[in-house]
């Protein structure tokens, strides 16, 4: 014999109900079954809600009652021959004007009793049983009903009623040997106590029953059937990348249903897994599905089965906390604090004590918290004037997750594995428990944090083939827009050989932002900026922090003073950064301070390689010398693409305008030249070089000799180019002053001895920044391990492409 459970989503009307007809047909073909069913979809918090409304005298009731009797009307319609309705639908409007009378009443009363709560929510069960086995006998199949209600006893306690076992065994057995009938079909959920006063067994009532009669008869199989395909390993909802389960234990089960997973709920469990008969979730609208097989005796060996199996959360959870030196070596403080929620019959879902014994946490439904702080408060009143406790400290807004597994107990390093992944996404544990089990890690986090977590432990443990990286790109000029297309271009690389997957999840310009959390495509993108909404820096963050997408990192390729503004509150929410952008690193040390300790204390990443030679390894080098116990003597170095490409050009055969408005037609240069030819650009890296080799210089404090009149830097970029044609003759100066020496011009920055300085220099042949040519840099290292050798980094240090392509480097080592 089998046991075949069906839940309100899949009786939810006529056309499911002839799926479930199907599946009833074809097991009933090789088994003997008997089918419990749930009232139709909604139907039960209708019934209840109407009866509440009638207990305040709200006449909505009278609506809500009609709605759902021609619900079922209809649903007799739909399922019988007009020739067979007459009865049935005298069946439905029967029932129906008793509801109504029992609420009438209670609207009188002005009081719903939960005995009379119960009566009025088991009539949802009653009428779709009924009616689901006048259709099965009406398609001729051999089939009885079944009144689950008086064959399952309870005690009074209605609402939550606890069934006799004994009692209800020996009724089930003798029913099912008096009627030999092929299929049985009973409602679930509603019982009766000794007097047959109508009891209902709480949540999940309809697999309890299920499981109760499974156990009862020594079935085969129970087999639980709903909307969607056995359990998965993280809620679907949340994890866009949840698998479903094909097997798991009890216990696994137990403990994942506990923590929310809604298929299953753990009373449902305990009978069949008693009586090790196996529990298969199946799903209504794809039979042919493998579903999740619950059971004592699992097909996989232990070696081949994941180290965890899933992963549940619960939302709306508050945390109590009774802290106090008094409770330190006092037995029975425990069991004063549990009394008092028993009392208030408030359920404890978690609980979490020190070793010393100086607190005690519970996590609770957040709707309990204030009946419980009102319990608890009141029974240790004495002992919180005596200052021997504090008054119950609560927390609101929290969710459980739980990742569970078997395996967890014979493998180590699994909390750690858990701890970091979460840890480097920002996500603050509250409070841990761990059984001694070791099947379940359970962690009290905020409930925002929730779908983040989910999805970073379902990543960490269940999808280890790729990992997802959001992207949130700010500037789409020249580099922005290269690094978009070298994004695209290369991302099936990074998944192939790097399991790296990168999402443009948010862009941004000065204008325009959009947001995709599954990734902006290429195509998208063309016209990206006609989908989006107003844009501001500030803006850009805050939707960044509120969506909390794992493995963020926000991306800086403006010049914009705006955006910079924004890091330390993304650092602070565990987003990494990649700045292309200047402004943070050269600005006031005690602010780039700030943002590389508030980094380091959040777990992520602040990276800002091309803000010195583009693509060019220069800060990285750096940065590897420091760590491995070298020191930074002297730094000599040609740091501007734009300046070296410039008087690379100038020869006195066109003019320096000429030359200077070339190098900003190739990109060389930033939208305002002068930033590059005043020197604040070169001053500005050789001052990010000396603070990332460890020297805590200010902007103000670095040498700048200026070549440019100070009149070309008044007024507009037009301006300007006007004036540097009027003072073309000073240009020609400078440039045969170097060839009377023969030499040439470089923009050369130095540092040494704690001191910066930059300035056009007369460079003789023997130098090596003599044969820097184009656009490309220069960095000469003095360290003490290079000091008689120098350490030389050369290469092309401006340009879109690589400017974009050091940005991506930085990306892919930021994560």
């Amino acid at each position: 014999m089998k046991v075949l459970k069906f839940g309100g989503t899949s009786v939810a009307h006529s056309q499911n109900i002839l799926l479930v007809e199907k599946i009833i047909k074809s097991e009933s073909v090789k088994n003997r079954v008997v089918v419990i069913v749930s009232a139709l979809h909604g139907v039960t918090d209708q019934l209840i809600k109407a009866a509440e409304n009638a207990s305040v005298k709200d006449e909505k009731y009278i609506q809500i009652i009609q709605n759902l009797e021609e619900k079922h009307i209809n649903l007799v319609k739909e399922l019988f021959p007009i020739a067979e309705q007459s009865s049935w639908l005298s069946f439905v409007k029967k029932h129906f004007n008793d509801i109504e009378d029992l609420c009438n009443g209670i609207s009188v009363l002005g009081e719903l009793t939960c005995r009379i709560k119960d009566k009025i929510a088991s009539y949802g069960e009653f009428l779709s049983s009924k009616i689901i086995t006048a259709r099965l006998q009406h398609q001729e199949l051999d089939c009885v009903w079944m009144n689950s209600a008086d064959l399952i006893r309870t005690d009074s306690n209605f609402t939550h009623a606890k069934v006799d076992l004994g009692c209800t065994e020996k009724n089930i057995v003798s029913f099912l040997n008096e009627n030999q009938n092929r299929i049985i079909v009973g409602p679930g959920f509603i019982a009766s106590d000794e007097k047959n006063n109508a009891t209902t067994l709480g949540r999940g009532g309809s697999d309890y029953t299920a499981s109760i009669i499974a156990a009862s008869v020594h079935a085969e199989e129970l087999q639980i059937w709903t909307d969607v395909s056995g359990m998965m390993t993280a809620d679907p909802r949340l994890a866009s990348n949840a698998k479903p389960i094909s097997e798991i234990s009890y216990h696994e089960a137990m403990e994942l249903s506990h923590f929310g997973a809604k298929v299953l709920y753990p009373p449902s469990i305990q009978p069949v897994m008693v009586k090790n008969i196996d529990l298969i979730i199946k799903n209504t609208f794809d039979p042919d599905a493998q579903g999740t097989l619950i059971s004592h005796q699992l097909k996989s060996f232990e070696n081949e089965r994941q180290v965890a199996v899933g992963i549940s959360n619960m939302n709306h959870i508050a945390l109590l906390t009774l802290e106090g030196s008094g409770m330190v070596g006092i037995p029975g403080i425990s069991a004063k604090l549990f009394q008092c929620l028993s009392q208030e019959k408030i359920n404890i879902i978690l609980i979490t004590q020190g070793s010393s014994e100086h607190s005690i946490t519970v996590a609770i439904e957040e709707k309990d918290a204030l009946r419980a702080e009102y319990s608890i408060n009141s029974s240790f009143a004495d002992d919180i004037n005596l200052k021997r406790v504090f008054p119950v400290k609560i927390e609101t807004g929290l969710s459980i997750v739980a990742l569970v597994g078997e395996n967890m107990k014979s493998r180590s390093g699994v909390s750690a594995k858990m701890f970091g992944c979460l840890g480097n996404n920002g996500i603050n544990i509250r409070a841990i428990a761990q059984g001694s089990s070791e099947r379940n890690i359970s962690i009290v986090i905020s409930e925002k944090d929730s779908k983040k977590a989910v999805n970073v432990l379902h990543e960490e443990f269940f999808e280890s083939e790729i990992k997802q990286i959001h992207l949130y790109i700010c500037g789409t000029g020249n580099v922005g827009s290269k690094l978009v297309q070298q994004i695209y271009n290369q991302n099936d690389y990074l998944k192939e050989n790097f399991l790296i997957n990168l999402r443009i999840a948010g862009i941004s310009n000065s204008q325009h932002m959009l947001f995709a959390d599954q990734g902006i495509s290429e195509e998208n993108y063309l016209t990206w900026d006609q989908q989006g909404q107003k844009a501001s820096a500030g803006k850009f963050a805050e939707e960044i922090i509120r969506r909390n997408l794992r493995n963020s990192v926000f991306v800086d390729v403006t010049a914009s003073a705006d955006v910079p503004e924004i890091y330390e509150s993304l650092l602070k929410r565990s987003v990494n950064i990649v700045a292309c952008n200047k402004i943070a690193a050269s600005s006031d040390f005690k602010q780039y301070k700030t943002l590389k300790d508030t980094a380091r204390n959040h777990n992520c990443n602040f990276y800002f390689e091309t803000n010195v030679g583009a693509g060019l390894p220069v800060i990285g080098t750096i940065n590897d010398l420091i760590k491995s116990g070298d020191k930074i003597q002297s730094i000599k170095a040609v740091l501007s693409g734009t300046l070296n490409f410039v008087f690379n050009e100038y020869d006195g055969s066109r003019t320096f305008s000429e030359v200077v408005a070339q190098a900003q037609k190739e990109g060389y240069t930033e939208p305002d030249p002068r930033l590059d030819l005043s020197g604040k650009d070169v001053a500005r890296k050789i001052l990010i070089l000396a603070r990332e080799a460890g020297y805590p210089l200010q902007f103000e404090e670095i040498e700048n000799i200026s070549f440019l009149p100070e009149e070309c830097m008044e007024g507009s970029v037009d301006n300007f180019y006007e004036k540097l044609t009027t003072y073309e003759d000073h240009f020609k100066n400078l440039l045969n002053n170097a060839k009377n020496e023969g030499k040439i011009l470089k923009y050369v920055a130095e540092f040494e001895d704690g001191k910066a300085k930059v300035g056009l220099q007369h460079i003789a042949p023997e130098s090596d920044l003599f044969h820097l040519y184009g656009k490309d840099n220069i960095v000469i290292f003095k360290t003490l391990r290079y000091s008689e050798q120098p350490l030389v980094v050369k290469g092309a240090g401006a340009g879109a492409d690589v400017t974009a392509s050091g940005v991506f480097a930085d990306i892919i080592r930021s994560i």
